[in-house]
């Protein structure tokens, strides 16, 4: 990966939708160069996909809760079984494994109240085999970007 096509991901991070020639112009390039990198960084699984983002609150979704699990048999079957629940549902936006903390999973759930939200967590108590369960509601969101730095690379 060169310095192009860094400048390539930088912009469609801005803007996925803008036009392949307004794109071409601001890194440099002609139109089939730059269609042609954008296919390799596509096939090579660096751009995954191209999406819209929504606003949660928008469209009824206001709450956003992080609910911390702590589990106490870490074993292939309680991961399969995790892992089918939480693709199970849309209202689970994000999953992480932690290190470092007193819970061992993260889950970033959006919700339409806080009514709504705790009947979805009666749900994940009986299909999800934990030892503790804590909820986190979001106040305020301070900062969120799905742009990724790329000067890393």
């Amino acid at each position: 990966m060169d310095n192009i096509d860094k400048k390539i991901l930088a912009e469609l991070q801005k803007n996925s939708s803008q036009p392949l020639s307004e794109l071409s112009k601001k890194v440099g390039l002609s139109n089939t160069p730059c269609w042609n990198r954008i296919k390799k960084l596509e096939e090579e699984k660096i751009i995954k996909s191209k999406s819209i983002i929504i606003d949660n609150k928008k469209i009824n979704l206001s709450i956003t809760v992080f609910l911390s699990i702590s589990i106490q048999n870490h074993t292939e079957a309680w991961l399969k079984n995790f892992q089918k629940v939480v693709n199970k549902y849309d209202q689970i936006i994000e999953v992480h494994r932690l290190t470092g903390s007193n819970s061992d999973y993260q889950i970033t759930i959006l919700s339409p109240s806080i009514e709504e939200y705790d009947k979805f967590q009666q749900l994940l108590i009986k299909e999800i085999e934990c030892t503790n369960m804590s909820s986190h509601i979001s106040l305020q969101t301070i900062k969120k970007s799905n742009k990724y730095p790329l000067n890393f690379i």
